[in-house]
This record gives structure tokens, sequence and C-alpha cells, in this order.
């Protein structure tokens, strides 16, 4: 298993390469793991030569090649441990950012992980979860202002008055309750008076999700 500062590192490295063609520097890798020294890139970078998944390569400076990535939706994560505001450590989890999801008008279709997040042990399920972005006012009246971490429990199926991440026409996802009318109509209903519901048929809407939590930073 690897922490999530290995994981994230290990995406990270494997992603800028595929973009640049070489690997990052010292500099870029503390940037993108939240670390202020070059030792502690060092540690993670020997930690995971070890278990296999990246080889140094001989005679280029800082020249990295991944060799194999983990197997996210099966393999879990070794747990790193926070404080709450008692000083008493606790297991925080991390769960793939997918971008923005819509709070408003639907946006584009939701597509690779942008990074991965932190959230309290709180939220453990046997379930699969990813976060999202909320962008838009659209779902005020159910809590959920422009800015929040919406944390989505995966899933195909949901039930009326579940909110949801709806996929329309698999080009175009928002956040919204779903409401299954007779036949094959349905609505998603925003959370605020100012929008509209959207109407469509069943056949084109994907359940992506149904909302397992929020998550807000406060300044």
């Amino acid at each position: 298993m690897l922490t999530p500062k290995q994981h994230n590192l290990l995406i990270f490295i494997d992603e800028f390469i595929k973009q640049n063609g070489h690997s990052p520097s010292f500099e870029e890798m503390k940037a993108a793991v939240g670390l202020k020294s070059k030792s502690g890139i060092h540690a993670l970078i020997n930690s995971l030569e070890e278990r296999g998944f990246i080889k140094k390569l001989a005679h280029k400076a800082r020249a990295l090649e991944v060799i194999k990535l983990p197997k996210t939706e099966n393999t879990p994560l070794e747990p790193e441990f926070s404080a709450n505001d008692n000083g008493e450590a606790e297991f925080s989890l991390m769960v793939p950012l997918y971008g923005k999801i819509a709070a408003g008008t639907p946006i584009e279709a939701i597509a690779n992980p942008s990074e991965y997040i932190y959230i309290p042990k709180s939220f453990s399920t046997s379930s699969e979860l990813y976060a999202l972005t909320i962008e838009g006012e659209s779902m005020v009246e159910a809590g959920i202002f422009d800015g929040d971490t919406a944390i989505i429990r995966r899933s195909d199926r949901a039930d009326n008055g579940q909110i949801v991440v709806a996929l329309v026409d698999n080009e175009e996802a928002t956040l919204k309750v779903l409401d299954k009318k007779s036949g094959n109509e349905v609505w998603l209903l925003p959370c605020n008076k100012s929008y509209n519901p959207i109407k469509l048929t069943a056949d084109r809407l994907k359940i992506q999700g149904v909302l397992y939590g929020i998550v807000r930073k406060y300044s």
C-alpha cells in the first residue's frame, strides 16, 4: 500500500512526464505534494523505487521512469495521521478530485481527476468516493454553496429526492435533486427558487453518483 503523499507524487510524476516528456524538478515535486524540503522528496522517491513503482535512470540528472501505477479503485491507501481540534490523532482519507461540478447550468462532463484531496475519516465507507468542487448557486437552499467540495458516492442508481451527479447527453454534468416522473420523464431540481428545473427523458440521463457529504473551508 502507498501513503497518500507517495500516491500523489507518483501520479504527479507520471502525468508530468506524459505532458512534458521529462521528469519534474524537485521544486515542482515539492509544490505538488506540499513538502518544503528536498530530503522529503528523496524519501518518497526512494520508497516508490523500493516498491517497484518507479526507477531512477542512470547517467541522467533527476530522470525517473514510472514502472507501474497503483490500482486505486481496488487497493486501499495507507492512512496518514492528522490532528483534530482536541489534538487527538485521527486518520485522513484521500479521494480523487474530478474538477468542478455545476450547481447552476450544466458544465462539461467530468473526465480525469485533477488531483487528490484529503477528507476526514468520518467519511469512511465501503463505497468508492470521489470529490467535485461546486460551481454555482442553484443548491444553496440545500446548504451547498459555491466553492464547497462535494463528496460523492459513486453509483449509477439513485432514489427520488436524492442529490445526484447527473450526466446529461454524455456531455454535461450537474448536481441536482433527482425527481423521476411518470413514464419516461425525469426532472433535475435545483434548490434555489431563482433556477428552473431541467426536464429531460430518462434516456438522456446517466447517474454518476449520489451526494455523500460536503467539505467547506472557512477563511
